[in-house]
């Protein structure tokens, strides 16, 4: 093999040596430990509780010196790790007579089986899962937990797909970038490849047939791999994006194309943590606050009063000029919450979510609304709200009344393809609109945005996706109204600029990948931007659509 190539998630060049990573435990401790020679099924139980707590701790103490995303996925695997269902189903198999390191493999099994069901990024916890049994297991048998180990020299990163604890915590002065064989452009590895600006390039067919060692060329805009490419001009293009990068360093905002159109450049953020280092960076607020992450751990619903004042937290960095976009709710499918979510849905992910929730327990929007209200007049904050899910014109016209009633600034996501087909109507009854590209995509194609291998139908730039952005966007400036892109896409500086280009007024993204689509739309005028839109329009399939962008813009 001489190329490779996969979907791209995060620009940049690299070159450096494949260090190929697997992360098993050594089966051979595993076979010296055999069943272990406890006493009892409540014997290994112990074993298997104690194996439990070292590895939820050590995964709580990389959380506490992690941040945003890594810090989420750390945490979700601290108490993933210590989940009681897994629990019991692994006493069940020990009661049954299976050895502690089969009992627990057999629990495993059977909860990824339960999550892959489910798709979305519930399907994502499989990995998170399978990780966390190989911890359990080598510290049952006295071996080290498996993991990423990192030599002193730069490398490029290979593996099948990478666990949140070793994602989280890798060395950007070491790691140039990485290729993964699974996983799509919203995997964990993705997420934080973003907030560390790693090149990455994910569901990369053959990329462990690898030799270890092997020198690698990634271009992480353009999803290709080429192996042993010729030195002089692996550096000569090495050195070219470095210098990119510092001028991206350099660029300090606002957002504005070439001849001057502005483009608001926000940030996504789950807490007063993000919101405060979000505001570090060169954002004119946020584009999406994703409320539901404040309560994934939460068995009851949270008090208007205590929800004011996480919300306040997340409102207050913000001042004049700036504002603050709050989406309620998005729970259930892939983000259950206690005291919102439906259980036992065949098909969480096209069932009682988001908005939905609202229609048996109106209480629950009408608490968030209240407390998002008291929030906003605390900080005195520039407030809009936005609902996830909206199928109906009916649905956004119910929720747009019942946020203008407390003064706040209403708007609904278009995930939903009918809401980008009905995006003019829908203007008629909300303020603004915002575009999820992670769940339109997966609903317009048809294809869980977790499955590997689907994930070339779940990129972004796919050309049937981009015109429904378009339709959105068009109804927008007919309508003289805000229509932003909130997902992943928004990341992406080719695509923003094509984004700017079908008439998309804002951007929120990591807050890490402002400023390479700043530096990039600083460098494009609209009317190429407009160019640029219509030929990845007319692509016929996301791999062409932006070999003929880069092209167009090298002419």
């Amino acid at each position: 093999m001489t190329h490779l190539q996969g979907t791209p998630v995060v620009p940049g060049v690299a070159h450096a040596p494949a260090l190929l990573v697997r992360g098993e435990v050594d089966p051979a401790a595993i076979e010296r430990f055999g069943d272990g020679g406890f006493a009892d099924a409540d014997a290994a139980l112990a074993a298997y509780d104690a194996a439990v707590e070292e590895v939820s701790t050590r995964f709580a103490a990389k959380a506490a010196k992690a941040s945003g995303a890594a810090a989420e996925v750390l945490t979700a695997s601290a108490g993933l790790a210590k989940d009681k269902g897994l629990r019991g189903a692994v006493r069940k198999n020990l009661a049954a007579g299976t050895p502690v390191v089969g009992a627990a493999h057999a629990a495993v099994e059977q909860f990824v089986a339960v999550f892959t069901s489910m798709g979305g990024l519930m399907a994502e916890r499989a990995t998170d899962l399978r990780d966390i049994e190989r911890r359990i297991v080598a510290h049952l048998v006295g071996e080290p937990e498996p993991g990423v180990s990192l030599p002193a020299t730069p490398v490029v990163l290979v593996a099948e797909d990478l666990a949140p604890a070793d994602t989280a915590g890798l060395d950007a002065s070491i790691v140039m970038a990485l290729v993964t064989e699974k996983g799509g452009p919203t995997s964990h590895t993705a997420i934080i490849a973003r907030q560390l600006a790693i090149p990455c390039v994910v569901g990369t067919a053959g990329a462990l047939e690898l030799a270890n060692g092997t020198r690698l060329l990634v271009d992480g805009t353009a999803g290709t791999i080429e192996t042993d490419p010729d030195a002089d001009e692996a550096d000569r293009l090495v050195a070219a994006d470095r210098e990119q990068r510092a001028a991206l360093a350099a660029w300090a905002g606002p957002g504005v194309t070439k001849d001057g159109q502005p483009v608001k450049l926000l940030a996504n953020v789950a807490d007063g943590e993000s919101a405060r280092k979000a505001v570090l960076q060169p954002v004119e607020g946020v584009g999406l606050f994703r409320t539901e992450l404040c309560f994934l751990n939460r068995q009851e619903e949270p008090s208007v009063e205590e929800q004011a004042d996480i919300y306040a937290e997340v409102l207050e960095p913000f001042g004049e000029g700036q504002y603050v976009v709050v989406r309620t709710l998005d729970a259930g499918s892939d983000k259950p919450i206690a005291f919102a979510t439906h259980e036992g849905e065949e098909n969480p992910a096209l069932g009682v979510r988001g908005l939905r929730l609202a229609w048996g327990n109106p209480a629950l929007m009408e608490h968030q609304l209240d407390g998002i209200k008291a929030a906003a007049d605390r900080t005195g904050t520039e407030t809009w709200v936005m609902a996830p899910m909206v199928a109906t014109v009916q649905e956004a016209s119910d929720f747009a009344e019942q946020v203008r009633a407390r003064g706040l600034k209403a708007g609904v996501m278009v995930e939903i393809p009918s809401a980008a087909l009905l995006a003019h109507r829908f203007l008629e009854v909300v303020d603004f609109l915002s575009i999820g590209t992670n769940d339109l995509t997966q609903y317009a194609m048809a294809a869980d945005r977790m499955a590997t291998d689907l994930a070339h139908l779940t990129d972004p730039w796919q050309p049937a996706v981009l015109h429904l952005i378009a339709i959105t966007a068009e109804a927008g400036k007919q309508a003289g109204k805000s229509v932003g892109v909130c997902g992943e896409a928004a990341a992406d500086p080719l695509l923003a600029c094509c984004l700017v280009g079908m008439g998309v007024t804002s951007l929120s993204m990591a807050a890490a990948a402002v400023k390479g689509v700043g530096a990039r739309l600083a460098t494009v005028t609209s009317l190429q931007c407009r160019e640029m839109a219509e030929i990845a329009l007319a692509a016929s399939d996301p791999a062409a659509g932006r070999a003929a962008v880069l092209a167009h813009l090298g002419s």
